[in-house]
């Protein structure tokens, strides 16, 4: 079968493999089987966005879990990070959310979360395939029909998510008299983002809330600001954020309608935080992809950037191990984990929020922290199975190509954890010479791999 799980679990085309009703059963029986308390009668949370393909999985995840004498709670379209805090809010045993996240309608997803809330470390995702790919679900012992598991809506999810979103956000603080831009990408957060906003005191001015099961990430939301930050500057608002599919990223837009991404957005935040002596080891954990104009801006202020793969949860699995508290990505996953245990797009927009609001400035001024490194990412597509490793030519022209951009630049090359392609991203003081760079390798990879 091949491996299932990839930098942010299980992903595909709808009714294509993996993302197929036959897995996703597969999916439901093993996660029963591995998370089953012997305890207490036991329970898995499901959650999904506002994919259509998202009910066929959501039916066939139940049933697999329910096959196993285990209850599935289901919650209906939220966002990720809530499904994470739902399900170690009720105790549950696990927590699984169905979708691609910032992909478009015709992809869907599965991810896992366990008890606490933190997605599985990869070690136990390797477990979940072993027994799915080894025939093992067939023999798998099943209760007896009495003890067959249920599956119950719970209606209430939305509005525990929401309390404790606002539970957040600084009690002394209020955003009366506060215009803002919010777009949900007619994703999983349409409901749930204005409400926490609006019974803050904000205005909300609301775009991307009318999903129909094919509009998910359509021209809108984190990938696609443009909409949301002209926006804001058609309605004077102070600033604008926009989603994800399954809201656990974010990007903002200040006063003027420029955009401030994930990198950004950390600067201004661990800015704040090394003022106030709130940044754990003067330290923030964010990716190899990175700008470097970030990792320099730190180093001004005595702070260290600490680099991990790309994923999420690699971030937060090396701030658990560090106990930093601020992390994230370039795309917009920001990790409070004071507050959170994933990234959440609504949690870290209200953490932003209250950072302009302590020191009464407007995010075109709180931005000035970093300057933003020129950076070229090249994607180059190659044949399936084909490495790097071994090509004497790659590997000298790398080297030298490093040697060139010096100190004040560098180059990243990784494999896509999704598709045929070999991503090289370049960046450094001089657009032009990273521009060349970056040409150069992508030429050589493409005569050597494609």
């Amino acid at each position: 079968m091949g491996k299932l799980f990839g930098t942010d679990g299980i992903r595909g085309r709808a009714n294509e493999f993996p993302m197929t009703t036959d897995l996703a059963l597969k999916v439901g029986c093993a996660a029963a089987h591995i998370f089953k308390s012997r305890h207490r009668r036991p329970k898995i949370i499901i959650g999904k966005d506002t994919r259509l393909s998202g009910y066929m999985i959501e039916y066939a995840i139940t049933a697999g879990i329910c096959s196993m004498g285990v209850d599935a709670l289901l919650v209906g379209p939220l966002p990720t990070p809530g499904i994470a805090f739902i399900t170690g809010s009720m105790r549950a045993d696990a927590g699984i959310v169905i979708s691609a996240s910032h992909n478009p309608h015709e992809y869907n997803g599965i991810k896992i979360f366990g008890s606490d809330g933190y997605k599985l470390p990869d070690e136990m995702e390797r477990i979940m395939e072993e027994i799915i790919d080894s025939g093992e679900i067939e023999i798998l012992q099943r209760p007896a029909a009495a003890d067959i598991g249920r599956a119950r809506r719970i209606d209430d999810a939305q509005g525990r998510y929401i309390v404790y979103l606002k539970n957040t956000f600084p009690r002394t603080q209020t955003l009366e008299g506060m215009k803002l831009v919010i777009d949900c990408a007619h994703g999983a957060a349409y409901r749930v983002a204005p409400t926490v906003f609006e019974e803050l005191g904000a205005e909300v001015i609301l775009t991307g809330d009318r999903p129909n099961g094919r509009n998910i990430n359509q021209d809108c939301g984190a990938l696609h600001p443009e909409h949301m930050a002209a926006l804001v500057r058609e309605s004077g608002a102070q600033a604008g954020f926009a989603l994800d599919g399954d809201a656990d990223r974010v990007i903002f837009a200040d006063e003027k309608g420029e955009v401030l991404d994930g990198d950004q957005l950390m600067a201004i935040c661990a800015t704040h935080y090394l003022k106030h002596g709130l940044l754990r080891e003067k330290t923030v954990v964010a990716t190899i992809m990175s700008n470097l104009g970030f990792e320099v801006a730190l180093r001004r202020q005595g702070a260290t950037l600490e680099r991990t793969p790309v994923g999420d949860r690699y971030v937060v699995e090396r701030m658990r191990q560090r106990r930093f508290n601020l992390g994230g990505e370039q795309s917009g996953h920001l990790v409070f984990l004071d507050h959170s245990t994933t990234g959440d797009g609504i949690l870290s927009a209200l953490q932003v929020l209250a950072v302009m609001l302590t020191e009464n400035r407007p995010l075109s001024e709180l931005k000035r922290v970093m300057d933003r490194y020129p950076q070229k990412l090249v994607n180059v597509p190659v044949a399936r199975g084909r490495r790097m490793d071994g090509i004497p030519e790659l590997v000298a022209l790398e080297q030298s190509l490093g040697a060139r951009l010096g100190a004040e630049g560098r180059m990243v090359i990784r494999p896509s954890g999704t598709e045929p392609v070999i991503r090289v991203m370049v960046e450094g003081a001089d657009a032009v010479l990273i521009e060349e760079t970056a040409r150069e390798m992508a030429a050589c990879i493409q005569r050597h791999l494609s």
